[in-house]
């Protein structure tokens, strides 16, 4: 029988280590036990990194959804008080920095170090979800794909995990992290298994394998396949399999039980089918079978070509709705260009958007610009006139990170009545703070929402503020994520304004939240003056998102 574990004095010895109290006699017993019992060593590390990301970031575990809403009467705030309750910013534990003492610090970097030096590698079990670290590939490509629904449907560009990809028509495109890339086309089943291998229990695929991922596999019902540095395509059905190479050679293995299940050489120009348990035929191998997986790039151009002249439409459909004020498309962007138009309704007496810094790249799609946000001078400025009773606020983001305790998206120069503040919490959590009279103001919190598998994907964020009902919904690509109710109401002015970052009026200069540029890419600004109905939130992102839904499938 083995031995129990913990063993006897283990969480009281961690716990003291951790809190900094610890006598000479637990450290020297328990560094003992560490140099004799891998598996104590593992669960101290794993208790000690989950301790250490709990004294260094006290807010990894966001306040709760169910208490987002925050209104104080009296002079404005300062921002500490105002974003510190919603998750605390302090960087120490009990007003001091978290430090283990010397006398003892040493000898436990000894254990580690010679942890380390033996090659021991660990992980911090209860990581965030979404934060991508157990993905293996990514979705690089989509034409006209229709995922099965009863599954997650995938995102173009979001990291994928192991797990079963379900294709019912269409073309995509999945890179692995060891940079070989596979083609499926519905209808087709790819299990993803590693950044190295995968399982295909149906359909047609073709697998483009650079020299780094030498050695990757695909396995099958009737044949696994080992890339030798090659291009290949496989045809698997219930009772056949077929297997092409275009380049190189690949080394495959019939099942277990069939004629000949040893491991074989395919080399260019040639093929096999494999039929129940006979020996494989040989063929020459048909580039004519995968004809559409070889066209994905072109398709894809193409499809990307129509979307956004569907996108177009769209916004000469929105341009005519009198309350969109404010529309920034970025159309008339590039190099040297400094000057957005506003295509909304307010065009004739809103003067153009002045861009500060920032950087002209791709958007959506190829040939569209965006502005890039890296700075912290990279703004938008604008100014809005006069004052409304409601107010919904929407963009197209490409976040790549959350660098500040709070990252803008809009926000009013200062907090007078009436203004407004949308931003980004480092947490992911979407925020907006609406000012009222005699400095009263209200915080709109959603649940943590952009997570790090969000980073470096097209997102569409929306938030609305309904004056009348006293209401605010929070929206990501077009559902609503949280919805919450209003103490004071209307009216709202905007004035002088930022997008993407914020000039902080009547604030000191040394003030440590001042700094709070957004870093991501934006395509698309839109400001309406009334209140958008949740199926109008969701139209706007239909309309813009960078691909457009397949065509249903033929009803019989």
């Amino acid at each position: 029988m083995s031995p129990a574990f913990p063993p006897r004095g283990f969480d009281e010895a961690v716990a003291a280590i951790c809190e900094g109290h610890a006598t000479d006699e637990q450290v020297r017993d328990f560094h003992e036990l560490l140099l004799r019992d891998p598996a104590a060593r593992d669960e101290y590390l794993l208790r000690v990194e989950l301790h250490s990301r709990l004294a260094s970031d006290p807010d990894l575990f966001p306040s709760d959804a169910s208490t987002p809403v925050l209104e104080t009467r009296g002079e404005v705030p300062s921002l500490e008080t105002v974003w510190g309750r919603c998750g605390p910013v302090s960087r120490s534990v009990r007003g001091r920095p978290w430090q283990w003492p010397w006398h003892w610090q040493v000898a436990l970097a000894a254990s580690i170090i010679l942890l380390l030096g033996g090659g021991l590698v660990w992980h911090f079990a209860g990581s965030r979800q979404g934060d991508g670290r157990r993905a293996v590939a990514l979705l690089n490509r989509a034409v006209n794909a229709r995922w099965n629904p009863a599954d997650r449907i995938p995102r173009l560009g979001a990291p994928l995990e192991p797990g079963r990809l379900r294709l019912e028509s269409g073309l995509a495109q999945v890179v692995f992290y060891n940079g070989a890339r596979v083609v499926i086309e519905g209808p087709a089943e790819l299990q993803l298994v590693s950044s190295g291998a995968a399982i295909c229990t149906a359909g047609k695929l073709t697998a483009e394998v650079p020299p780094q991922a030498r050695g990757f596999r695909v396995s099958s019902p009737r044949v696994e396949v080992t890339d030798l540095g090659t291009a290949f395509g496989l045809k698997i059905g219930v009772e056949r399999a077929e297997l092409h190479v275009f380049a190189g050679r690949v080394e495959f293995r019939p099942a277990t039980g069939a004629t000949g299940a040893t491991n074989q050489n395919l080399s260019e120009g040639r093929g096999a089918v494999l039929e129940g348990t006979a020996a494989p035929r040989l063929i020459a191998a048909d580039p004519a079978g995968f004809a559409s997986l070889f066209e994905l790039q072109s398709r894809s151009v193409a499809a990307d070509a129509l979307r956004y002249d569907q996108w177009r439409s769209a916004n000469r459909r929105w341009n005519r709705d009198e309350s969109l004020w404010v529309h920034l498309d970025f159309e008339q962007g590039g190099s040297g260009i400094w000057r957005l138009p506003n295509s909304g309704a307010l065009n004739p007496r809103l003067p153009d958007a002045a861009v500060v810094g920032c950087q002209w790249l791709e958007g959506r799609w190829a040939t569209k610009p965006a502005l890039e946000f890296r700075g912290v001078s990279d703004r938008i400025r604008l100014s809005m006139p006069g004052t409304c009773d409601s107010v919904t606020l929407a963009s197209w983001v490409r976040v790549q990170g959350l660098d500040r305790q709070i990252n803008s998206l809009f926000m009013s120069d200062g907090f007078a009545p009436g203004t407004l503040h949308w931003v980004v919490r480092h947490d992911g959590v979407l925020g907006l703070t609406v000012i009222g009279a005699k400095g009263s103001h209200q915080i709109f919190a959603s649940p943590p929402v952009m997570t790090v598998d969000q980073f470096g994907i097209w997102t569409h964020l929306a938030v609305v503020l309904d004056g009348r009902a006293r209401r605010v919904v929070h929206y990501v690509n077009g559902q609503a994520v949280s919805r919450h109710e209003m103490h004071f109401g209307p009216p709202y002015q905007l004035g002088a304004a930022e997008i993407g970052n914020w000039n902080p009026v009547g604030f000191p200069g040394n003030d440590p939240f001042l700094s709070r540029n957004f870093s991501g890419v934006m395509d698309e600004f839109c400001l309406f003056g009334r209140a958008l109905s949740d199926a109008e939130v969701q139209a706007l992102y239909t309309d813009g998102k960078p691909q457009s839904d397949p065509p249903a499938p033929a009803q019989d």
